[in-house]
């Protein structure tokens, strides 16, 4: 099983970034996909979620209306695009796949935010 994320980096305030995360190894479309967060001295949190046909979301409220999460089935990937980003959003976003005992994590993208 990997997930593996790309697309962090730096970028001003009120910039874009795109995250990506490329699946393998396990039956993608019957998954639930996430994209979670941690930020130095800071638990890890939920961002987005997205059901396992692309027809449900769900955002945590800090990132409503700017954050927007898709997946593709057919090329086994999930996105995060990120929109108006603060530097409150600064941290490693992490992918997550989620299928009853099964439990997927990537290893992380930095992005940060700043001028």
């Amino acid at each position: 099983v990997q997930l593996v994320e790309s697309g962090g980096g730096l970028v001003q305030p009120g910039g874009s970034l795109r995250l990506s995360c490329a699946a393998s190894g396990f039956t993608f479309r019957s998954y639930l996909m996430s994209w979670y967060r941690q930020a130095p001295g800071k638990e890890r949190e939920l961002v987005a979620v997205i059901s396992s046909v692309g027809i449900s979301t769900n955002y945590a409220d800090s990132v409503k209306g700017r954050f927007t999460i898709s997946r593709d089935n057919a090329k086994n990937t999930v996105a995060l695009q990120m929109n108006s980003l603060k530097p409150e959003d600064t941290a490693v976003y992490y992918c997550n796949a989620r299928r009853s005992v099964w439990d997927y994590w990537g290893q992380g993208t930095q992005v940060t935010v700043s001028s």
